[in-house]
């Protein structure tokens, strides 16, 4: 090699700084475009993020189970001159009710005079059973909330078959009368 081309060669090393900064670009301009594919990556995972929670949030939570949805109450007419009960009796369907907290209706006796208790009992799919007796029902329509703990017997609560509203003879003190029960639901 001549001289002259030695001074050329460390010229384009030392002196050649175009090609050193070209390299510089070069390499943060591939930091930029990962930084920008990142930050888009997190942008629309953001978004599909928000979009389920408002689809989450958008749906209706089931928080009551009507059971009775007629424009009058339901009668419970009892006389007691053949039958020692009357039974007023829904048919769940195995109805899972193991997200449900309480047992809400409104009853009220037709007389004031009349002496009437009522019995509340629910059965499972395992013949399991429990009841709950409601003391001297008003004469004015009362709000009853049963607590679901409160029914001791029944330990499976997925598959719950009837409901029952019983009137007995030895809890009533007249022969005859009416009991109404209104607003039927199961509540969380």
């Amino acid at each position: 090699m001549e001289k002259k081309d030695i001074y050329e060669h460390l010229a384009k090393i030392y002196l050649d700084s175009p090609t050193v900064k070209k390299k510089k670009k070069k390499n943060s301009s591939l930091i930029e475009r990962q930084i920008f594919i990142i930050i888009g990556v997190i942008v629309v995972s953001l978004f599909f993020i928000l979009i389920s929670v408002r689809t989450y949030f958008s749906k209706p939570l089931i928080i009551q189970l009507s059971l009775v949805l007629t424009h009058e109450p339901l009668k419970i007419n009892f006389n007691f001159n053949p039958v020692k009960k009357e039974i007023l009796s829904f048919d769940l369907n195995n109805a899972n009710l193991s997200r449900f907290n309480r047992l809400e209706f409104s009853c009220k006796k037709s007389r004031a005079q009349d002496t009437v208790s009522l019995r509340v009992e629910i059965e499972n799919s395992f013949n399991e059973k429990a009841e709950i007796y409601l003391k001297d029902i008003h004469h004015r329509w009362q709000k009853v909330s049963l607590k679901l703990t409160d029914f001791k017997t029944v330990t499976d609560w997925s598959g719950i078959k009837q409901l029952n509203f019983v009137v007995e003879e030895w809890n009533a003190q007249g022969k005859d009368g009416v009991v109404l029960i209104d607003n039927v639901r199961f509540v969380r």
